[in-house]
This record gives C-alpha cells, sequence and structure tokens, in this order.
C-alpha cells in the first residue's frame, strides 16, 4: 500500500489544456466578463454572483441556450500532455483520484468519466425539463475555500492529510491545501497564480506535461 492516499486535481488548465471552462462559453457567445473575473479573484464576489454575472450576459445575447450547445463549446478541447497516463498510474497503485473544480459541471463530469476518478465536484447551471438554460444552480465548490471539499473527501475516506496531494493552476487552488497536506502547483495560469505559488514556497511544474507532477509525489521518475 502506497503511503500517498489521494491526490486531488482541479480540471480546468491541469487535467485538460484549456485556461477555463467558463471562458470557453465566453469565447463562444462573444462576450467577456473581465472586469467581474478580476473582482472574483480579488474574493470581492462570490462563486455564485459570478457565475449569474456570466448566464445574465449570455442569456442577453441568445434568449434560449440549450445544454447541447453549452457542450458544443467544449468540442475539441484535449488531456493535458500526460493526464491519462498518470490518472491510470494513481489508479493502478490504489490511489484515491478526486477532481475539485470550480469549473462546468457538465464538461468536469466527462472528464470525470473519461478518466474514470473515483469522485469529483464542479459548480453547475439550473436547466428547465427541455434541457433550455436557466440560470446558475447554487455552486458546490468555493473556489476560494476548495479545502471544503478536500476535508470532506478526506473524512470521508479516512485519509491521512499528509497523505493527500493535491494539483492546480490558479491562486485559489491553494485553498485545496488542507493543514498537513501537500500541493503541487502546475502550469501556472496567470503570474498572479505564479506569484502565489512562489510565495507559498510550493513546488512548481512549469511544463504542460503532468508526468512532471509525479518526481515530486514520489521522489522517482514517471514509470516508461
Amino acid at each position: 500500500m502506497s503511503e500517498i492516499q489521494a491526490v486531488v486535481f482541479d480540471c480546468d488548465g491541469v487535467l485538460v489544456d484549456m485556461g477555463s471552462s467558463w471562458q470557453k462559453i465566453h469565447e463562444y457567445f462573444g462576450t467577456n466578463n473581465l472586469e467581474a473575473l478580476e473582482k472574483f479573484l480579488n474574493n470581492e464576489i462570490t462563486d455564485d454572483e459570478f457565475m449569474e454575472m456570466d448566464v445574465k450576459m449570455w442569456l442577453e445575447i441568445q434568449e434560449k441556450i440549450h445544454i447541447d450547445e453549452i457542450m458544443r463549446c467544449f468540442s475539441g478541447i484535449k488531456l493535458m500532455k500526460g493526464a491519462r497516463e498518470v490518472v491510470e498510474e494513481l489508479k493502478k497503485m490504489g490511489i484515491y483520484v478526486a477532481i475539485v473544480s470550480s469549473g462546468v459541471a457538465r464538461f468536469i463530469g466527462t472528464i470525470a468519466h473519461m478518466l474514470k476518478v473515483d469522485d469529483w465536484a464542479a459548480n453547475d447551471f439550473s436547466w428547465d425539463k427541455e434541457g433550455f438554460l436557466l440560470g446558475a444552480a447554487p455552486s458546490m465548490v468555493d473556489s476560494h475555500n476548495k479545502g471544503i471539499m478536500v476535508e470532506k473527501l478526506s473524512k470521508i475516506n479516512n485519509f491521512k492529510p499528509e497523505q493527500i496531494w493535491s494539483v492546480g493552476d490558479s491562486s485559489t487552488d491553494l485553498s485545496m491545501q488542507i493543514p498537513g497536506s501537500n500541493f503541487i502547483g502546475f502550469n501556472p495560469a496567470r503570474q498572479k497564480a505564479l506569484d502565489a505559488f512562489e510565495n507559498m514556497n510550493v513546488p512548481l511544474v512549469l511544463e504542460k506535461d503532468l508526468r512532471g507532477i509525479w518526481p515530486i509525489i514520489f521522489n522517482k521518475r514517471f514509470p516508461n
């Protein structure tokens, strides 16, 4: 049995080669919410407020948006290099693999299913009975306190914090590091994230290959 009990991943920019699942929808509808994004990153507005602002923008552009159209926003998105191999190897070792993401749940769920992770959590929309977008559902994951979900995972599965590793690409992902646990900064999303990772003195992987986390966690190269 490995000393490592669980590895918890953010999704956007970590398991998938994409900055933000929310931003992909903005790109599709030709909108942007950069001013609100800055407020959100500075913890001036909540996940729920931020999501409602996004959805309002999209519905102003297009009155009726079906779930199928939302999913088309993510066509062509690829897994991060090394993601499948890393998750498969962790699972072979009996290590619990989870995703804690504040990204779009319908998309995150497809990645979770594809990689066969043990558990996942993300934020979703609300839909009418015909599958048309109504608004943002109450957030499941607090971007600024992702540790709540990691703590739940730890207690439910009786994991020791020191045997949990979390991997994220943004400054808010640092909140995944519950007391005693470990964190790796991967592929920093922006300068703010890089600065935060360096200030917290966490190990860093700068190249876009998830296999780079292996020597940090296991002190050896990824198996060929």
